[in-house]
């Protein structure tokens, strides 16, 4: 059973397109194909579903194998990084998970200092919700993943990195720029913009606290959105101070009310994690505490 069509059945089914696939890994639609093909009449099951307007989605039978060739390709690599180790040569392939504003503020800072240490090691990045990212993980896909502790209740490993507060945020000319601290009750008065994304229950949850009701003028899902619409004007909002500090044009102020969110790493194993997840972990112990 050849690790090659592992590999590939796995592509196409990341990308979602037999072409794609093709594209990605240097080869020819046909050979793409006939691997997948190959790998099927071998399994003796259908793994991939094929049609033209849907496009390619998995079996049944392929849902419950696509895990375990994940793990075995996860396995591979590991075992080429450790031999790559013992060679003093260094490999291997970091898959990453990340949400909006940590890829800006958190990713960065990481990456640069953990690069210069080790230039070679190559990463893949997936930006998602909370919820795609713990899918990720739990499926495979990614090997680590930026999450908020509290928002998945699976079995994973976490390392710490920041704590992040939840403050309010309005344009530059607003009266509550003359306030270090806001008043939630201030808040009543004011053209309200929910946001409906990932940070929306640390919302709800400092008006709950407060026992007043938000005035929703808009609800919108993209956080960028919203800062633009601050920007703009159109309301205030609430949400995490890592994303809206460094937003140009707003202005943000704490809130009396404190509610944070933990922003950790996760993966399924720190034990079991290939030698480049341990050494990147390892440095987002050093760069964040």
């Amino acid at each position: 059973m050849s690790i090659v069509r592992f590999e590939i059945i796995a592509k196409v089914v990341e990308l979602g397109s037999f072409t794609a696939t093709a594209e990605k890994l240097n080869m020819t639609q046909s050979a793409v194909s006939h691997a997948v093909a190959s790998l099927e009449s071998e399994l003796g099951a259908p793994l991939l579903i094929r049609d033209r307007k849907k496009g390619i989605d998995l079996t049944e039978i392929g849902q419950k194998v696509l895990p375990h060739i994940r793990e075995i390709l996860k396995r591979m690599d590991s075992i080429h990084q450790e031999i790559a180790l013992e060679n003093n040569l260094e490999t291997g392939m970091i898959r990453v998970g990340t949400f909006a504003s940590a890829s800006p503020c958190l990713l960065p800072k990481l990456l640069a200092k953990f690069q210069k240490k080790h230039p070679k090691i190559e990463f893949t990045f997936y930006e998602g919700t909370y919820e795609e990212i713990t899918e990720w993980l739990n499926s495979g896909i990614i090997d680590i993943g930026f999450v908020v502790k509290g928002k998945t209740n699976l079995d994973f490993d976490f390392i710490p990195l920041i704590k992040d507060n939840m403050v309010v945020a309005y344009y530059p000319e607003h009266p509550f720029q003359s306030k270090e601290i806001v008043d939630m009750n201030d808040l009543i008065d004011q053209s309200f913009i929910m946001p409906t994304g990932m940070y929306q229950s640390h919302v709800e949850e400092l008006f709950e606290e407060a026992q007043i009701k938000p005035p929703i003028r808009f609800e919108v899902h993209d956080c960028t959105t919203i800062a633009n619409m601050v920007q703009e004007g159109l309301g205030i909002t609430i949400g995490p101070e890592l994303f809206l500090k460094t937003q140009q044009n707003i202005k943000i102020s704490n809130l009396n009310i404190k509610n944070t969110r933990e922003v950790t790493l996760a993966c399924q194993s720190i034990e079991n994690a290939s030698p480049a997840v341990k050494e990147f972990l390892h440095v987002a112990k050093d760069v964040f505490n």
